[in-house]
C-alpha cells in the first residue's frame, strides 16, 4: 500500500452525487513500474451514468443560483486542499500512472491553477447591454451555464486533465458528470474527495471509473438531461463522439491528437534548442498531446544538434531505478506502438543513434532516429512514447509546408534568433498553439486547444469559460417619456 499522509485519500468507491458508492465489479489498477494491482476501483456501468446525470440535473438550478462569488470561494477551499495534499496526492499520480515522483507533483500544482485561475473567473462571466437600434429598446447579453456536463478524461495527466475541466465547469455553475480513464481512476476520485470536504453540495459532481468506456460516452451523448461533453483524448474517439452527439446537437469541447513539428532554424541557440527538444518529447515518456513527434532542423546545423540531442538523450535516467527521469509507458500495446514505428522507420532508411529497445518491464529506452522522410508512419501518427526523430529540411518555406501537412493541429514549436522569422512562422503555422524558443506551453492563463482535426474550443485563460456557458440576448421594450 502507498505510505499516505492521509489514506483516506486512496479512495476506491465510485462518487456518485455526492455518496461513495461500490459496485460488486472492479477495476484492477495496476502500478505500470511493477505490473502489480495497487488498488480495485469500482467498474460503473451506463446506468450509474443515468443516475448521476439524473442527481446532477437536480442540483444544477441550486449550484447555479449561488453567487459568483460563493462558487468562487469553494474553488478556492478546493485550491487549498490540492496544495495541502499535494505530496499525497502525486504518490497516487506516480503510482498508477508511473510518471517520475517530481513530474507528478508538477501536474499535481499544475492542475491546482486552473482552480484557482477560475475561482477568479467565476467573478468575471460577465453580461452586456448593447447600443440599441430603437429609442424605446434596451439590448442584453447574459451568460448563463450551460447545464449538466459530461467530463471523459485520459490517462497521461490523471489529476490535470479533470482538473481543468471541472474548474471551469463549476465557476460558471455547471454540474459535472466524470469518467476518468479506467487506468488511472485514482487521482481523480482523490480529488472528488477534497472537492466534498471543500463543501460542494451533494449531486453537482460525480466521478464514475468504468472499463465501458463506449456505454458510457454513449449515455453522455444521448441523455438529453446532459447538455455539454468535454473530453480529451484520441481524435478517432472524438468523431465518434461528434457523430453520436449530432442527433441533439450536444455541445462539445474536444481536445484531440497532435503531431506536433518541432523545428530548429540554423540561427537558433543549439544548446537551448536541445533542451527545449527534450523538455517537449521526453516528458511524460512522450505520452502527451502536445509532445514534439517530428523535429525538423535546417541542413548546415543537423549535424551538430543531433550529436548534442544524442548525447543529451543518452543522459536521461529510465528503467526500474531510483528517481528515474522518463517513467514507462502506460501498456504493452503503447509499447508495441513505438516499437513498430522504430520497425517501420529504420526499414525505409532511417538510422538508429541511441536507444531503439524495450527495456524490463513497460519502460522503453530514450530513443533518437535522424534520416526520417515523409514516407515514415511517424511523418503522420502519434508515437507517444520517448521516440525523437529528426528530419532536414533546407528552407522556410519547405518546412512550413512540411508541419502543416497533417490533419492535426494541436502545438508546434519554433527556435530561432529572426523576429521576422518569428512572426512569420507564428501565422504559417497551421496549429493552435506555438511555442517559440521554449518547448514548455502548458498554462492556465492561456488558452490551449488545437485547431483542424486536433479539436473544438479551449481549456485555460478567460476563453476557457466561454465552453460552459450559453449567451441570451433579451430584446426589452420600454416606455418613452
Amino acid at each position: 500500500m502507498l505510505q499516505l499522509q492521509d489514506p483516506s485519500l486512496l479512495e476506491t468507491r465510485a462518487f456518485i452525487g455526492g455518496a461513495w458508492i461500490a459496485r460488486d465489479t472492479q477495476i484492477d489498477v495496476r502500478n505500470p513500474v511493477s505490473g502489480r494491482v495497487i488498488a480495485q476501483v469500482s467498474d460503473c456501468a451506463a446506468a450509474d451514468a443515468t443516475l448521476a446525470i439524473d442527481l446532477a440535473y437536480a442540483a444544477q438550478p441550486v449550484w447555479a443560483a449561488l453567487t459568483a462569488g460563493e462558487r468562487a470561494d469553494f474553488l478556492r477551499r478546493w485550491h487549498d486542499l490540492v496544495v495541502q495534499n499535494a505530496d499525497d496526492l502525486a504518490l497516487i499520480l506516480t503510482a498508477e500512472m508511473g510518471k517520475p515522483l517530481a513530474e507528478a507533483r508538477s501536474e499535481i500544482l499544475y492542475g491546482a491553477g486552473y482552480i484557482a485561475w477560475y475561482a477568479e473567473e467565476a467573478r468575471r462571466i460577465y453580461g452586456e447591454i448593447l447600443p440599441p437600434h430603437r429609442s424605446d429598446m434596451r439590448l442584453l447579453v447574459l451568460r448563463q451555464p450551460v447545464g449538466v456536463v459530461g467530463a471523459i478524461t485520459p490517462w497521461n495527466f490523471p489529476n490535470a486533465m479533470i482538473a481543468r475541466k471541472l474548474a471551469p465547469a463549476l465557476a460558471a455553475g455547471c454540474a459535472v458528470v466524470a469518467k476518468p480513464a479506467a487506468e488511472t481512476p485514482l487521482s481523480s476520485l482523490a480529488l472528488g474527495m477534497l472537492a466534498m470536504r471543500a463543501g460542494l453540495p451533494a449531486g453537482v459532481l460525480s466521478i464514475l471509473p468504468s472499463t465501458d468506456a463506449q456505454g458510457i460516452g454513449q449515455e453522455f451523448c444521448q441523455n438529453p438531461k446532459l447538455r455539454k461533453i468535454s473530453f480529451t483524448g484520441s481524435t478517432n474517439v472524438g468523431r465518434i463522439l461528434m457523430a453520436q452527439a449530432a442527433g441533439q446537437i450536444k455541445k462539445l469541447s474536444l481536445e484531440l491528437g497532435g503531431n506536433a513539428p518541432f523545428i530548429v532554424f540554423d540561427d537558433a541557440d543549439l544548446d537551448a534548442a536541445v533542451q527545449g527538444c527534450i523538455q517537449s518529447k521526453f516528458r511524460n515518456a512522450g505520452q502527451t498531446c502536445v509532445c514534439t513527434n517530428r523535429i525538423y532542423v535546417q541542413d548546415s546545423i543537423h549535424d551538430a544538434f543531433v550529436n548534442k540531442l544524442v548525447t543529451a538523450v543518452k543522459k536521461l535516467r529510465t528503467g526500474d531505478v531510483p528517481d528515474y527521469e522518463i517513467g514507462p509507458l502506460i501498456s504493452e500495446a503503447a509499447i508495441a506502438k513505438v516499437q513498430a514505428h522504430v520497425a517501420d522507420a529504420c526499414a525505409k532508411g532511417a538510422q538508429l543513434r541511441c536507444g531503439g529497445t524495450r527495456l524490463e518491464g513497460q519502460f522503453f529506452a530514450p530513443t533518437v532516429l535522424t534520416e526520417m522522410t515523409g514516407l515514415m508512419d511517424m511523418s503522420s501518427q502519434e508515437s507517444f512514447g520517448p521516440l525523437a526523430a529528426v528530419f532536414r529540411f533546407s528552407t522556410e518555406k519547405e518546412v512550413v509546408a512540411a508541419s502543416n501537412d497533417t490533419e492535426f493541429g494541436l502545438a508546434s514549436y519554433v527556435y530561432t534568433k529572426d523576429m521576422n522569422r518569428i512572426w512569420r512562422m507564428m501565422e504559417a503555422l497551421e496549429h493552435g498553439m506555438v511555442g517559440v524558443n521554449t518547448g514548455l506551453i502548458s498554462t492556465e492563463v492561456a488558452p490551449f486547444g488545437g485547431i483542424k482535426q486536433s479539436g473544438l474550443g479551449r481549456e485555460g485563460s478567460r476563453h476557457g469559460i466561454e465552453d460552459y456557458v450559453d449567451l441570451k440576448y433579451a430584446c426589452m421594450r420600454i416606455d418613452p417619456q
